[in-house]
């Protein structure tokens, strides 16, 4: 408990003091407002099923988790899809009078206009494609909807990547508490990456505890395209044993909240 209380307090402790003081991250706040899971929980030690958690909670969990494994085992499935270029935040601000975020924008209005307008955009995230403004919402050659999720997510997307984060602490504490934290982390740099991918002029922002000043990946260059498709390909590869490893988790998850004889979770 004390050895995941260090790991991840100097995630959590610097979010809970710009919390009392009323300050804003446009980027570290995000996994702790957009995601349902408080930092406390976070902190919390659970070493996983069958030593945390109970049957009552394992059979109330069941459709949770079959639909988490059939989500996980299609996205595993697909290669990555590489060559979005993080444009899903360039069109939550298409022609908008307002950013999403309290930060100019990089281009101007204008300019981030153009870029969304001169690319081909193929979100496959129905979380992020949501967000789009109207405007921008028929530029989109995917349809993703919220009940087709596992027809449309594959494994080069960032917020797919991010999304194990929330597979894991859903499935708390019938997950352990060490697989939470290893999916929070790999968000953390993936959110870092989408932002600096995205239309935000957030310079002199620090984006981590070791000061280092933001830098824009300049998705409107052939240069800004090279690296986030770097990012891309090695944050899908980092992805991938963990996602295995929700995958085996959630496997046994379903065969033990079956009733016996019900082979459907195999």
């Amino acid at each position: 408990m004390a050895v995941h209380r260090a790991r991840l307090a100097p995630y959590v402790e610097p979010h809970l003091a710009r919390r009392r003081a009323g300050v804003a991250h446009p980027v570290h706040d995000f996994l702790f407002t957009y995601y349902s899971f408080s930092p406390a929980k976070l902190l919390d030690w659970q070493p996983g099923w069958p030593s945390s958690g109970s049957p009552a909670l394992l059979a109330k969990r069941r459709p949770l988790i079959r639909s988490t494994l059939a989500l996980l085992r299609a996205t595993a499935t697909r290669a990555p899809t590489l060559g979005c270029f993080g444009l899903h935040e360039w069109a939550m601000v298409h022609r908008a009078d307002r950013t999403r975020h309290p930060v100019p924008l990089r281009l101007g209005g204008t300019g981030t206009d153009e870029v969304v307008e001169s690319h081909r955009i193929g979100c496959s995230h129905f979380d992020a494609f949501r967000f789009f403004t109207p405007s921008a919402e028929p530029l989109n050659a995917l349809r993703p909807g919220p009940d087709d999720r596992a027809a449309y997510e594959q494994p080069g997307c960032l917020h797919a990547t991010m999304d194990l984060y929330r597979h894991a602490f859903r499935l708390s504490p019938l997950v352990g508490s060490g697989l939470v934290a290893d999916c929070f982390e790999l968000a953390w740099d993936v959110r870092i990456v989408d932002m600096r991918a995205a239309p935000y002029d957030l310079t002199g922002t620090r984006l981590d505890p070791t000061g280092e000043p933001w830098t824009a990946i300049k998705i409107e260059t052939p240069e800004g395209k090279q690296e986030y498709v770097a990012h891309q390909r090695a944050f899908a590869e980092r992805a991938q044993p963990l996602r295995a490893e929700l995958i085996r988790h959630c496997e046994r998850l379903a065969r033990d909240s079956s009733a016996p004889g019900d082979r459907s979770s195999e």
